[in-house]
């Protein structure tokens, strides 16, 4: 049975070992049962799922992914967590524990050799200095992935849920919903963690797409132009894309494309929809590729 999740079972752990929390690391250890079974039940674990568990800390919600869970990997990257990992975590056989940074780790390798290939669910309380770069690694290696249901800043899900004309909308928010559908779960305060955070928390749940909600003739490209778009913007679409460095055409040429968008030309980045992102790509590639 899961012992920890609650202020004493956390502070006894931490002093029997004398841990001293890392702020290179990020670290903040949940201390509210509801909070975790909230997370179990938005990532939807059943017992035939193998859960990939980014950061794990002292085994808090790994002991709860076990058990729910047929098989747990959880990578972190704090070696002085090891021992105590395998403390919290020895009445448990469903768990592997890997201490590796999981941006240099080979996540289809590990779920290839780990599930065969199967898609996996991904569940973390996310260090929130790296919570973007872990998100779209994961989006961009493509790992048969089935959901990713993570603890994240509270002002980082409202971005990653916004849609246009929205003051968070913005590259974070296209990019999340290019490729999975994202639903808060739960807001969680400060005092649901030890240390508490200066900033208040959710739970969001990103259910990747079977297809993509749009078809472009290039990712890359379209990325490019949506990074150009928000870099200022407060300027118009077509100074934003003529002003950076990601888009190498002419004004003139920029202006033709969003002209053939049959939208303003004075309109701004914050305004487009995925949809409208993805045919200004293909307008502009064929204009590269003429």
């Amino acid at each position: 049975m899961a012992t920890l999740g609650n202020p004493k079972e956390t502070i006894e752990i931490l002093n029997k070992y004398h841990f001293i929390f890392q702020k290179k690391f990020g670290q903040n250890f949940l201390i509210d049962n509801h909070v975790l079974d909230k997370i179990i039940k938005a990532a939807g674990v059943t017992r035939e799922d193998m859960v990939l568990e980014i950061g794990p800390g002292i085994g808090t919600l790994t002991q709860y992914l076990c058990e729910s869970a047929r098989e747990v990997i959880a990578v972190e990257i704090d070696k002085t967590l090891i021992p105590i990992l395998d403390d919290t975590l020895s009445a448990y056989d469903n768990v592997t524990v890997i201490n590796e940074d999981i941006l240099k780790l080979d996540i289809n390798k590990l779920v290839q050799e780990k599930n065969n290939g199967k898609p996996v669910k991904i569940v973390a309380n996310l260090p929130y200095y790296i919570t973007t770069p872990i998100i779209m690694g994961l989006f961009e290696a493509h790992v048969p992935v089935d959901n990713i249901t993570v603890m994240v800043q509270k002002e980082v899900a409202d971005r990653m849920q916004s849609g246009p004309g929205s003051k968070d909308y913005g590259a974070l928010s296209l990019a999340v919903q290019y490729y999975a559908d994202p639903y808060i779960a739960a807001n969680v305060p400060p005092n649901c963690f030890m240390p508490r955070p200066n900033v208040g928390s959710a739970v969001i749940r990103l259910t990747l797409h079977g297809d993509k909600p749009v078809k472009v003739k290039d990712e890359k490209l379209m990325f490019k132009i949506i990074r150009a778009s928000f870099n200022q913007r407060r300027k118009t679409l077509v100074n934003g894309l003529n002003n950076g460095t990601e888009i190498d055409l002419p004004k003139e040429t920029i202006a033709e494309a969003i002209s053939e968008l049959m939208v303003s030309p004075t309109i701004r980045g914050e305004a487009l929809t995925l949809e409208q992102f993805a045919r200004l790509s293909d307008i502009i590639y064929d204009k590269i590729h003429c």
